[in-house]
Order: C-alpha cells, then sequence, then structure tokens
C-alpha cells in the first residue's frame, strides 16, 4: 500500500468538503425536486458527480492502484462496474436475453482494471455511454409504479436500486481516493 497520505481537502471554506459550495457541480441551491421520479433522479445524479470527482485528477496508475489489499477495488474498477452494472439493469426490463457482460466474467470489470489510459478512457466512455441507455430506456416509463420486465420489477424499485448502488459505491470511493492521494471530503 506503500506510505499513509497526508489528508487534505480543496475546500477552504468547508474542510470537510470536497470542494467550495460555489465550485460543486452538485449544489442544487434551487428548492427540491418535487415529486418522487424527479427527487430520485436528482440522488442519482449527484452521486454519479460525486463519483466522478472522486476520480478526477488521477493518472491511470492512480485510478487502477488497489487501495485496500487484499481486494481488487480500485477508482477504475469502480467505474467500470457500474457501467456493467448499469447494463445489467437494462437486461431486467428488455425482453429477451440479457445483454452480454461488458467485460467478461465475475470480478472482470475489476480484474480487467490496470493503468493504462485507453482503459481509463473506454471506462468513462462505457458509463457514459450505459447511463445514458439506462437513463433513455426508463425514461419511456415515468410512473414509478409501473411494472416491467418479465419480473414485474417496478420503476421505484430501479430508481431505488441504482442511487443505492451509486451511493455504496461512492461510499467506497472516499476511501479509495484518500488512500490514493490523501484527498479527503464529501
Amino acid at each position: 500500500m506503500g506510505t499513509q497520505q497526508r489528508r487534505w481537502s480543496q475546500a477552504t471554506v468547508h474542510p470537510d468538503m470536497w470542494v467550495d459550495p460555489d465550485e460543486d457541480p452538485r449544489d442544487n441551491t434551487e428548492a427540491s425536486p418535487d415529486g418522487e421520479l424527479a427527487t430520485l433522479q436528482d440522488y442519482l445524479r449527484s452521486y454519479r458527480l460525486t463519483l466522478l470527482m472522486k476520480c478526477d485528477g488521477l493518472s491511470a496508475e492512480q485510478l487502477a492502484r488497489r487501495s485496500v489489499p487484499p481486494s481488487n477495488l480500485s477508482l477504475l474498477g469502480l467505474l467500470r462496474h457500474l457501467a456493467e452494472v448499469e447494463r445489467d439493469w437494462r437486461g431486467w426490463i428488455l425482453p429477451g436475453e440479457p445483454p452480454p457482460k461488458l467485460y467478461g466474467s465475475r470480478d472482470a470489470d475489476f480484474d480487467g482494471a490496470v493503468a493504462d489510459p485507453a482503459v481509463v478512457d473506454a471506462a468513462y466512455a462505457d458509463l457514459a455511454r450505459e447511463q445514458a441507455a439506462t437513463d433513455a430506456l426508463l425514461a419511456e416509463h415515468p410512473d414509478p409504479a409501473e411494472r416491467l420486465g418479465k419480473d414485474s420489477i417496478a420503476v421505484r424499485e430501479l430508481l431505488v436500486h441504482r442511487v443505492e448502488e451509486y451511493a455504496r459505491h461512492c461510499g467506497h470511493a472516499d476511501l479509495l481516493r484518500e488512500c490514493v492521494d490523501g484527498r479527503v471530503g464529501q
């Protein structure tokens, strides 16, 4: 794991924050969204941005670093994993066979997260593409109570599960980033 990093934050207004409020793209100074669907989408957007912020400014080597041995978790692995998960969720609601795995067998999303700029670029592109495809599919179903797919899963359940998945992995990203370069903040 190497030497312990000095903890630091880029924020100057609130040192426990990732960035200052005026620079935070997640900051929503407007009123909270109206309705269940808009609220869930807003939380999902915020967690997605948080994950990208935790990865921002790092090299391919830093993104691929497994910071908590013996785990195979890395920030790059999280990007790849969430792209894979977005694809999997579409498989729950689309007819027919689920889409093929992006990265191969179990844990390939993490195991294949190697310090190569091409792998990093592909991970960001995969994540953006898979998020957009899942968002587009769910946009066709604006009623949170509507049930979809062969398992009759409610749109609400899919959205809550997505928020939960990103929130959990943002917690991992907090710890991973702190191990990589010492940067902290929510």
